[in-house]
C-alpha cells in the first residue's frame, strides 16, 4: 500500500475505495498504483498548484464572504458500469415522475383527486404559482435540467437525499474538475476507460433548442439569464454560455414588447426564443413576483404564457423539489409510471401528519431535521450531534410549523480517501448527477458532482458550508478513447417504528436568488 495510506483508518461507514484495511476495491487499483510513487509532500504541492490554477481561471466559489479557489481533491470517486447503470436509470425514472407531477400540479390534478398526494401539500407550498397554470411548455417539458442528490448508505446502497429541479447548480465544476484531473493523471484515463463529461454543453443546448416554442425560427435563439457577477454561481453561468456558444445576459439586456422577448445588442434588438434562466421565480418578473426585483425582466412571464418564449426551467417547479413532496415521490413513481422505485428514499417523517409530529419530537436527538425549503445545507440539524440548546430551538420551530420540516433517519454517508494536510483521511461524500430532458429522452451526465465534507466527521457536504469536491469517474464496459487535451482556457441504527419505510410509506398509516 502507498505510504500516504499507511495511517488511513476506515470510518464507521461504507468506504468507496477500500473493502477493509489494506484491501482496495478493484476499480481503484490503478488509482492506488498511480499514487504509490508520489510522496505526500509532492501530492500536497500538486493540490496547491491546482488551487492556484483554479484561482487564475476564475474557478472559484463564495464562502464566508470571500472568493476561494474551488476545492478539488486529487483522489477521484469511481463508479463502475453496473453501478452507474443503476444510478442513471434511477435518476431518469425520478425525473419522469416529477415531470408528470408538475403537469398534474398545473393541469389535471389527477394525483390529488385520487389521494396519492394531499391537496394541502400543493396549496401550502410557497413555490406554487397560479400564473404557471397558463403556461403550456413546448413538448410538455418543465424540467429541462435536474440535479438529484444521492448518498450511499451504511450497506453501500444508493439512496435519494433530495431533488433539485428549480435552478440546480454545480455542473460547471464537474467539467472543470475533469479538465484539472486530465492534466494531473493523464495516463489513468486511458487505462481506466473513463466516460467523458465534455458532451454536457452540447446536450444542454440541444435540449434548449428543442424547447423553443412553436413558430420559432428554424435556428431559435437561446440565452442564459444570470443575476450578475455578484451571484455565487456566476462562473457557471458564464462557462455554460461560452461552451454552448450563446449570449450571457442580465435582466436589463432583455426587453418584452407585445408579449415577445427581445435582446438588446449593438446592432439593435433581436428576438429571443429560449431563456435558460439562472435566477429564482421570485426575482424573474417583477410584474408577477417580487415587484422590487431589478435583476429580472418585466413581462417575461406574460411572453411565456403567450407561447412566444420558453423559460427553462419552468416557473413553479419549486413544488416538485419541496422536501415534503420528496417523501411522496416513491408513490408518484408507482402512480404515474407503474414501476417500483429504482433508487429508494432515506426513511423519513412527515411532521404535518397526525401522530408523526409527536414521533419526531420524541426522538429529536436521533433524527436529522431539515427545513422543506432549505438549500445549501442551511437549517439542517443533525440530532445525534446537536447540543441541547439547538435541539430545544429545533423542537419549538417544528412544533410551531410542522409543514415546514421533514425528519429523516441519520445516514452515515459513505466516505472516500481525501487529502487532509499531507495524509489521507476518510471524509463523507454525496453525489449529484445532472439530467437533461429534451422531451424525447432524459440523458444523465456520466458521473456528476461528488461533494465532500472536508471537516472530519462532518455530514454536510455543501460548498456553502465549507465542502469540497472530487472528480467522478464512470467506467465504460469497453475501451474508451483517450481524452482530448483540456483547453487552456456498518449496521443501520434502529429508531421508532413509526418511521416511513424506504418506499416513502409507513406500515401503520394508510398511503395518502437561490442556488440548489
Amino acid at each position: 500500500m502507498a505510504d500516504i495510506f499507511d495511517a488511513y483508518a476506515l470510518a464507521d461507514a461504507w468506504d468507496e475505495m477500500f473493502v477493509r484495511p489494506g484491501e482496495v476495491r478493484t476499480a481503484y487499483e490503478p488509482v492506488l498504483a498511480a499514487l504509490q510513487p508520489i510522496e505526500p509532500g509532492e501530492l500536497r504541492f500538486r493540490a496547491d498548484q491546482m488551487a492556484r490554477a483554479f484561482t487564475d481561471r476564475g474557478v472559484t466559489y463564495a464562502f464566508a464572504g470571500e472568493e476561494r479557489p474551488w476545492p478539488l481533491d486529487l483522489v477521484p470517486r469511481i463508479l463502475d458500469a453496473l453501478e452507474w447503470d443503476l444510478v442513471r436509470r434511477g435518476v431518469a425514472q425520478r425525473v419522469r415522475a416529477l415531470e408528470a407531477y408538475l403537469a398534474d400540479a398545473y393541469g389535471h390534478a389527477r394525483a390529488f383527486e385520487d389521494g396519492v398526494v394531499p391537496w394541502r401539500l400543493l396549496l401550502s407550498s410557497p413555490h406554487f404559482h397560479r400564473a404557471a397554470h397558463a403556461v403550456e411548455p413546448p413538448g410538455g417539458v418543465r424540467i429541462h435540467v435536474a440535479g438529484i442528490d444521492l448518498v450511499r448508505d451504511e450497506a453501500g446502497e444508493f439512496r435519494v437525499l433530495e431533488d433539485n429541479v428549480r435552478v440546480p447548480s454545480g455542473v460547471s465544476y464537474v467539467i472543470e474538475n475533469r479538465r484539472a484531473m486530465t492534466r494531473i493523471f493523464p495516463s489513468l484515463f486511458a487505462e481506466q476507460h473513463v466516460l467523458p463529461v465534455d458532451g454536457y454543453a452540447g446536450r444542454l443546448l440541444a435540449a434548449l433548442r428543442a424547447a423553443a416554442p412553436g413558430g420559432a425560427a428554424s435556428d431559435p435563439r437561446v440565452v442564459v439569464l444570470t443575476p450578475g457577477p455578484g451571484n455565487a454561481a456566476y462562473f457557471e453561468h458564464a462557462l455554460l454560455a461560452r461552451l454552448m456558444g450563446v449570449q450571457l445576459v442580465e435582466g436589463h439586456d432583455l426587453v418584452c414588447r407585445n408579449n415577445r422577448v427581445w435582446m438588446r445588442t449593438t446592432r439593435g434588438e433581436v428576438p429571443v426564443h429560449v431563456v435558460y434562466r439562472r435566477l429564482d421565480d421570485d426575482f424573474l418578473d417583477p410584474l408577477h413576483f417580487r415587484p422590487g426585483s431589478v435583476i429580472g425582466c418585466p413581462g417575461i412571464l406574460n411572453a411565456a404564457i403567450a407561447g412566444h418564449v420558453t423559460l427553462a426551467n419552468a416557473v413553479g417547479n419549486g413544488v416538485a423539489d419541496d422536501k415534503l413532496l420528496y417523501t411522496y415521490v416513491p408513490d408518484l413513481i408507482r402512480y404515474y409510471l407503474g414501476e417500483e422505485p429504482i433508487l429508494p428514499n432515506v426513511e423519513s417523517y412527515r411532521p404535518d401528519e397526525p401522530g408523526q409530529l409527536e414521533a419526531v419530537l420524541d426522538q429529536l436527538d436521533q433524527l436529522v431535521v431539515k427545513p422543506v425549503d432549505g438549500a445549501g445545507g442551511q437549517g439542517i440539524v443533525i440530532g445525534p450531534k446537536a447540543d441541547a440548546e439547538t435541539l430545544e430551538r429545533t423542537r419549538k420551530a417544528v412544533a410551531a410549523d410542522p409543514r415546514g420540516f421533514i425528519a429523516q433517519r441519520p445516514v452515515a454517508l459513505s466516505t472516500s480517501p481525501t487529502l487532509a494536510g499531507e495524509r489521507m483521511a476518510p471524509r463523507h461524500i454525496d453525489l449529484r448527477p445532472f439530467a437533461v430532458n429534451d422531451g424525447d429522452d432524459i440523458w444523465v451526465l456520466p458521473g456528476g458532482l461528488t461533494r465532500v465534507a472536508l471537516q472530519e466527521g462532518n455530514l454536510i457536504v455543501n460548498s456553502s458550508q465549507g465542502g469540497g469536491s472530487k472528480d467522478t469517474w464512470v467506467l465504460a464496459e469497453g475501451p474508451a478513447e483517450r481524452p482530448a487535451p483540456a483547453p487552456a482556457d456498518t449496521v443501520v441504527p434502529e429508531i421508532a417504528p413509526r418511521l416511513l419505510g424506504p418506499d416513502g410509506t409507513r406500515p401503520d398509516v394508510p398511503e395518502g436568488a437561490h442556488q440548489q
